[in-house]
């Protein structure tokens, strides 16, 4: 054994040197403007929408329209999503102002009052709803309307891989 030399008992952790990057997911080849989509999670599960635009955080901008299904413009991750060979003619609608600051909460001040409030929808985003699902419902047939309006729910012994949307 060679004296003075000192080795220690654990090996001391480097620090791993990581590369962020905060590129917005890449849009799938299916998935382009006017396509109808499935949202398969979440409070609008089962329900068919018209995708509008991908947002520079790498979410798909969404509406139902409204008066159809209830769905309101949203963003929406899309792995959450199932598209459809249906597509729609979105051209007429400007979306080119909707970001993803649009969707940001307002925070509002304290009030005295009751704890427990009603969330307000903001006006601007009421007649940003209006406009865009006029320009949409303009261009549907009737039985797309009757399409966008129905859930999608699989029976039994359906499986969605052997399906053809």
């Amino acid at each position: 054994m060679v004296k003075g030399r000192w080795y220690p008992t654990e090996d001391a952790k480097a620090p791993v040197a990581r590369k962020h990057t905060n590129l917005p997911t890449k849009l799938r080849g299916s998935i382009t403007p006017g396509a109808v989509l499935i949202i398969l999670a979440g409070k609008h599960e089962g329900k068919r929408v018209v995708f509008l635009k991908q947002l520079g955080s790498g979410q798909l901008l969404v509406t139902g329209p409204y008066k159809l299904n209830g769905v309101p413009l949203k963003r929406i991750p899309q792995c959450f999503t199932m598209p459809t060979s249906t597509k729609v003619d979105v051209s007429a609608a400007h979306v080119n102002e909707i970001d993803d600051a649009f969707f940001v909460a307002k925070k509002a001040k304290k009030a005295d009052g009751p704890l427990v409030e009603a969330k307000a929808v903001p006006a601007e985003k009421k007649t940003k709803q209006v406009e865009v699902d006029k320009a949409v419902l303009a261009k549907l047939s009737g039985l797309v309307k009757k399409y966008l309006a129905t859930r999608f729910a699989l029976s039994n012994g359906q499986y969605p891989h052997q399906l053809k949307f």
